[in-house]
């Protein structure tokens, strides 16, 4: 029996757990808490649950150095760290998360090792990737061309449940939610490198329709530029990676970041009310503090955006429970207060994948494809879209399925065909059509 180690046991581990101690693997889960991981186990034969920290480098060597392989859930900083390990164990790897430079430069010593480290295995990177792959393997298969490709995804709670302001609600922590609101992005259109920074990230979202949901706004996810050669597109002329909201999310983000009210400088808090910081690090008047981020912004009490702040909080004559701090952490605290999903509500993952194509006889075609995934009692969408993924990629590393060694992401149809295979029998797929007429962006 192959011996699985998971470090983490975060809002994704549940299920992949269960699918590896389904299919007959043991699983070691290892957490800051034990009990949580034996909740997580929840009785299920072959699963150990043990208490461990990242600072015990210690238990992590015997750790790696007796499993088959290792799955990291860690915060993405940890991982160069234990590939490391691996490497020196010569212990295989997958964790969700996007391969960093130093990640990268880890590649010719797995290949030396004879492992492979296989990342960005979830929903986002992840499912996005492959099922990207598909489509253009099979457009280039077929002699065709990708002109233009936006890839979309979102994370957000079901429609019936976006009742706040910013109609969004937290199936994990918002701290990285609010940390990644922080990004420049990069994309390529009609041919021209284009940079957002990041004052203007929520600017002018694109509005696109996503049947069964509604009308929805994008943003753009980073960097696209990096795909063009790692999907192996170099003919494209617009490549485009962004994030799906509901509509109210990009104006109520935007006035958060002009307010400075996602800033990462520490600040002295001790007895200051949640309306004098927003007033302080805007350098306005107290007494006037909403007249004067109208007067500022030229908007109106009926803003979308002045609304959704005003209802989280950020005006309010109340006590910061902080001495010292920044301003994101009081915004990300005042989300985990009032916007966490409660267990009577559903969460829902979305993605569309948006091709304009020319056929090998010069035809031009729009592939449209499309995610609709919801939550259900006993897993949320976010937690089965990331899990299942790397589940079935533990399964297949460890069943010898894939041979590959080095640092890799799933974009090689020897690793994403048989995943997004397995993914469809447990609900997991995109629905393809074909429209005449090409997308266009705002």
């Amino acid at each position: 029996m192959k011996d699985v180690l998971i470090l983490g046991a975060g809002m994704v581990v549940k299920p992949i757990a269960h699918y590896l101690l389904d299919n007959n693997f043991k699983v070691t889960l290892a957490s800051r808490t034990k009990e949580k991981a034996e909740r997580i186990i929840d009785g299920r034969k072959n699963g150990v649950a043990i208490s461990w920290t990242v600072d015990d480098t210690e238990t992590l060597e015997t750790l790696i150095k007796t499993h088959d392989i290792v799955v990291s859930l860690l915060p993405y900083t940890y991982h160069v760290q234990v590939a490391k390990r691996c490497i020196a164990h010569k212990t295989n790897m997958l964790t969700t998360s996007y391969v960093s430079p130093e990640m990268k430069a880890l590649n010719q010593q797995a290949k030396e090792a004879g492992i492979i480290i296989l990342n960005e295995l979830g929903v986002d990177p992840g499912y996005d990737h492959m099922t990207a792959m598909e489509i253009i393997d099979k457009v280039h298969d077929q002699g065709g061309k990708i002109d233009e490709f936006y890839s979309l995804c979102g994370a957000l709670c079901a429609p019936e449940a976006s009742n706040n302001p910013f109609r969004y609600k937290f199936s994990w922590s918002p701290k990285g939610v609010v940390m990644a609101s922080n990004n420049n992005a990069q994309y390529l259109k009609d041919g021209e490198a284009v940079t957002i920074d990041t004052a203007d990230l929520f600017k002018n979202p694109l509005e696109i329709d996503f049947p069964e949901v509604e009308k929805m706004h994008v943003y753009p996810n980073r960097d696209s530029l990096p795909y063009i050669d790692i999907y192996g597109v170099p003919e494209v002329k617009t490549m485009y990676r962004g994030t799906f909201r509901y509509q109210n999310w990009c104006a109520a983000f935007d006035l958060l970041k002009s307010l400075n009210l996602t800033s990462n400088k520490t600040l002295n808090l001790k007895g200051k009310t949640y309306a004098q910081v927003t007033a302080e690090v805007n350098g306005f008047e107290l007494s006037d503090l909403k007249q004067n981020i109208k007067s500022k912004f030229n908007i109106d009490d009926d803003h979308t955006g002045l609304k959704a702040i005003e209802w989280l909080g950020v005006l309010d004559e109340k006590q910061v429970p902080l001495d010292s701090g920044s301003t994101f952490d009081l915004t990300s605290d005042l989300m985990i207060e009032k916007m966490m999903m409660d267990k009577s509500e559903r969460d829902m993952v979305i993605m569309q994948h948006i091709f304009n194509i020319t056929k090998s006889n010069g035809e031009k075609e729009t592939i449209i494809s499309r995610m609709l995934d919801y939550g259900n009692s006993e897993y949320t969408s976010i937690a089965r879209t990331v899990a299942y993924p790397a589940a079935i990629g533990v399964k297949m590393i460890l069943n010898g399925e894939i041979n590959d060694t080095g640092v890799h992401i799933p974009i090689k149809k020897s690793i994403y065909a048989p995943i997004l295979k397995e993914l469809k029998t447990l609900g997991i797929s995109m629905v393809e059509t074909k429209e005449e007429k090409c997308f266009k962006s705002n």
